[in-house]
């Protein structure tokens, strides 16, 4: 599919933030492990999120899909062995999340996604659960998918780096308290997106299992638990708002974003000092964000080694701002749908930014024309390219349908938004 986009003159109206992608996947797995069935209130049915939902549905939930709503009967940590392999597609988080969460079922489980997938690194995962006594490898012994996983998760010690991917500890937090005895991780080095990790605990508290964190040691321990059935909503999702709050930001614009929670734990949630030290005019509510804007913007120096998922947004911020923006901290973003550092230089540079890759991010000097790029089958890049066809016109872009891994209908939204004269 290939999108073309048209010079919008102005941003205008009230429209909802879509719910949180990184809180469904997680909402979904942790009440599929608990005992009892969940009422999940307004989640994100996505092309990830709906792979964790199958993934679910595999291991022996009993799960029901309603518009607004997902009834889930729990499995109380008794998986069942999948029939076949699980085909995880795109989604790296399933991938993490679910690879952990197989060690609880009896037999053998096989785990596999598409092209990009299975090149996205694993073995730091596979270590750590490894010294927590589950029995499992890379197809390939090249530390990636396809990885086949065999029941029993005996707890114990164990270590991980901090500085690949928060998901690693996120997945073994999330099965730990199935675990046959206490569990003890350790993260080495470096912290990245611990927000990411925060998350995690808040839910895993809100289905009644605690973990006890010693930052000084940056120690997670976990005890044996059962998570508990319970009525919980999806609250709405930073990393998508970011987008219509950065359309709200680059050009002139009076928007409100709905249902984004002043008090949230997702990190991405920093997108809104970003514009507002862009030149935005940012007013923040209980649980909404109104953006008034002149559209002219300036460049800044940012660090978001917390949120690497915000670059591809703020690159296109900063393309369409004037001076220059450096982006630092997110060499763990080449480790994404693709290496999302040199991906962002590539398709800036063909709508004419002069844009440096560095180790650990890039520098851009503002200015972009209309052009042709590609998604890379990547749907943040996707998303983050389409803003800047609302502010120069005349950018088509290749392989965009790949937005519905994470923001279903996105154009349809920006174009009910998009005032053009």
């Amino acid at each position: 599919m290939e999108l073309e986009v048209q010079r919008a003159d102005n941003m205008m109206g009230v429209v909802n933030a879509p719910p949180s992608k990184s809180y469904s996947h997680r909402a979904f797995i942790i009440a599929s492990l608990a005992e009892g069935t969940s009422q999940l209130k307004y989640p994100l049915y996505s092309e990830d999120t709906l792979a964790s939902l199958e993934c679910c549905r595999t291991f022996g939930s009993d799960i029901e899909v309603k518009n607004m709503e997902c009834i889930v009967k729990g499995t109380g940590g008794d998986l069942q062995t999948p029939d076949d392999v699980l085909n995880v597609k795109n989604s790296g988080t399933t991938l993490r999340i679910i690879t952990s969460a197989a060690s609880l079922a009896t037999n053998y489980t096989v785990i596999t996604g598409d092209n990009s997938l299975r090149c996205r690194p694993m073995q730091d995962l596979i270590q750590a659960l490894q010294k927590l006594g589950v029995k499992l490898f890379s197809t390939r012994n090249n530390g990636k998918a396809p990885i086949i996983i065999k029941g029993g998760l005996n707890g114990g010690e164990s270590t991980i780096k901090g500085n690949v991917s928060s998901q690693y500890i996120s997945s073994i937090l999330i099965s730990a308290p199935y675990a046959q005895n206490p569990v003890n991780l350790k993260v080495q080095g470096d912290f990245i997106s611990k927000p990411y990790v925060d998350m995690t605990l808040d839910i895993m508290r809100k289905f009644g299992v605690n973990v006890e964190y010693q930052s000084a040691e940056k120690s997670f321990h976990v005890t044996p638990q059962k998570y508990k059935a319970t009525e919980y909503n999806v609250e709405g999702d930073y990393s998508s708002a970011s987008y219509l709050i950065a359309a709200g930001a680059a050009l002139n614009s009076d928007l409100t974003v709905k249902n984004l929670d002043s008090k949230s734990k997702q990190g991405d949630q920093v997108i809104l000092d970003i514009v507002q030290e862009m030149g935005c005019n940012v007013q923040i509510k209980k649980d909404e964000v109104k953006l008034t804007s002149t559209g002219q913007l300036q460049g800044i120096n940012v660090e978001l080694t917390n949120t690497p998922d915000l670059l591809p947004t703020v690159a296109a911020l900063g393309a369409m701002a004037s001076g220059t923006t450096r982006i630092r901290g997110v060499e763990h973003a080449r480790f994404k749908e693709t290496d999302r550092i040199h991906t962002t230089v590539m398709e800036l540079a063909k709508l004419g930014v002069i844009v440096r890759e560095e180790d650990d991010g890039l520098i851009i000097q503002g200015g972009v024309n209309g052009g042709v790029v590609d998604s890379h089958h990547d749907h943040r890049l996707v998303m983050a390219l389409y803003l800047i066809g609302l502010k120069v016109g005349k950018v088509r872009i290749k392989n965009a349908s790949v937005y519905d891994v994470s923001f279903p209908n996105f154009p349809q939204i920006m174009d009910k938004l998009a005032h053009r004269i």
